[in-house]
């Protein structure tokens, strides 16, 4: 089972984005700024280290979390979404005057045997 899903409102905002700015990944940090919020980069301009944990691919996305986040999250099941609004962070589609969200749920026991 996937760590990570995706709402179909969530990939058309990506198709959108990715039309214009190419190849995107997503970085959750719990850092500053919208503090857990996801935030989506153009391939390249997110610096990717051995401090973050790979959770897996979204709609053509490697989706990433800090191993200090992950802590506190691995046992959670996470579905990325968008809403109307603007997020106080540098992702990429602030300018659409949407914020990419994320929806949690604790992991189930037949989560954890696929």
């Amino acid at each position: 089972m996937p760590k990570v899903d995706i709402t179909p409102a969530a990939r058309e905002v990506i198709d959108r984005l990715r039309a214009e700015h190419g190849s995107l990944i997503f970085h959750q940090s719990g850092g500053c700024c919208d503090g857990s919020s996801p935030m989506c980069f153009p391939e390249g301009e997110f610096y990717i280290d051995d401090n973050d944990e790979l959770l897996g691919e979204i709609h053509g996305c490697p989706y990433y979390m800090s191993r200090f986040q992950y802590e506190y999250w691995k046992h959670t099941h996470l579905t990325l979404d968008v809403t109307e609004g603007r997020g106080s962070s540098f992702s990429a589609e602030i300018p659409l005057g949407l914020r990419f969200v994320i929806e949690s749920r604790l992991l189930t026991e037949a989560d954890k045997q696929t």
